[in-house]
């Protein structure tokens, strides 16, 4: 084999093992380039833990969306804004509840659509929330005892 075939095929693995590497890095870092969703909408939380912006928003388990943006609100509130799949028709009693994968792991949004036949729109908020279980407040109720007759 001569030189510049040997030279070509091996250029051509290690182009294949770049571009390997580089879609192997953006699925595990969690970027995407199909762009946005199309459907925003905004969650007011008392509390969200551990939730960042990029947290995948789900139903049922299936991700539909994510967290695009977290910010105090007026009320010094967090305030989530969320970009999810456009096709999907979420009344306007679908709740939001912050969940934890696992035991100890990361923060997601969980979508639980309601029943009413009107629909949501681009920019409405969501009206019933969930906050983040305060896992360390709860330990530390249970260790030091307080009780709500205290």
């Amino acid at each position: 084999m001569h030189s510049t075939t040997r030279d070509f095929i091996v250029g051509i693995f290690v182009a294949i093992g770049l571009g390997a590497i580089a879609y192997l890095s953006l699925e595990v870092g969690g970027m995407s380039y199909t762009g946005s969703g199309g459907l925003t909408l905004v969650a007011t939380f008392d509390e969200i833990g551990g939730l960042t912006a990029r947290a995948p928003v789900v139903i049922s388990g299936v991700k539909v969306g994510q967290v695009t943006e977290i910010q105090l609100d007026e009320d010094l509130r967090a305030r989530v804004v969320l970009d999810v799949r456009e096709d999907l028709e979420l009344s306007i009693d679908t709740s939001a509840s912050i969940r934890t994968a696992g035991l100890l792991g990361n923060q997601f949004i969980a979508l639980e659509p309601g029943g009413e036949i009107d629909m949501l729109v681009h920019g409405d908020d969501l009206d019933f929330t969930e906050s983040a279980l305060n896992i360390e407040g709860l330990i530390s109720a249970f260790v030091h005892g307080s009780t709500e007759e205290d």
